[in-house]
């Protein structure tokens, strides 16, 4: 029963944490994608940036290779563990909870930053770019939920089989990571 729940819990982790990543990919591409189309995109990545610099006090203690570098990857590790969140008891209750999860973030891209001295702009320039702000966050927690549903539910053996795999390779290597340190 107990290896039962550890491969159960296992198997959890891995898809909420797809489900999640899908998420964070999905919001950052139309981030990076919008951007180049029009001018009043939001700036995610620059309020990523701001947030970033500010928490490492001006920024001083990254080179500038880790400071191009760290906003998107920071964004998408931030972004795809807050999108993991939306797994639900049911599938209604994952894409109720994803979209919750994208409003949520999309409200807080509007009106945290002024409240954290960040910047206000890069959300805020127009209503349009509030708009796209909001919808891009809600659009990401909608892909989490229907990643996380499409590997919860998914009726085809081979994929499964796949799936599975996957789990055995990553218990493996959580095991062997932890004779390592043991």
């Amino acid at each position: 029963m107990r290896k039962n729940a550890y491969n159960n819990s296992i198997s959890m982790k891995l898809t909420t944490t797809l489900g999640g990543l899908a998420g964070a990919v999905a919001l950052t591409l139309l981030n990076e994608s919008a951007r180049k189309v029009t001018v009043n995109a939001p700036r995610l990545d620059l309020l990523g940036e701001n947030a970033l610099a500010k928490l490492m006090k001006g920024g001083d203690l990254l080179p500038s290779t880790a400071k191009r570098f760290f906003p998107l990857a920071g964004d998408l590790m931030t972004n795809t563990f807050y999108y993991a969140m939306a797994k639900g008891s049911t599938r209604s209750n994952t894409v109720s909870r994803g979209a919750l999860l994208g409003l949520a973030a999309g409200i807080g891209a509007l009106v945290l930053p002024g409240k954290l001295g960040l910047p206000e702009q890069h959300t805020n320039r127009t209503t349009s770019t509030q708009a796209m702000t909001i919808a891009w966050y809600l659009v990401g927690g909608l892909v989490a939920a229907a990643v996380i549903n499409l590997i919860d539910n998914d009726p085809v053996p081979s994929n499964r089989a796949v799936r599975s795999g996957a789990m055995n390779v990553a218990k493996k290597v959580i095991n062997d990571q932890l004779q390592r340190a043991i």
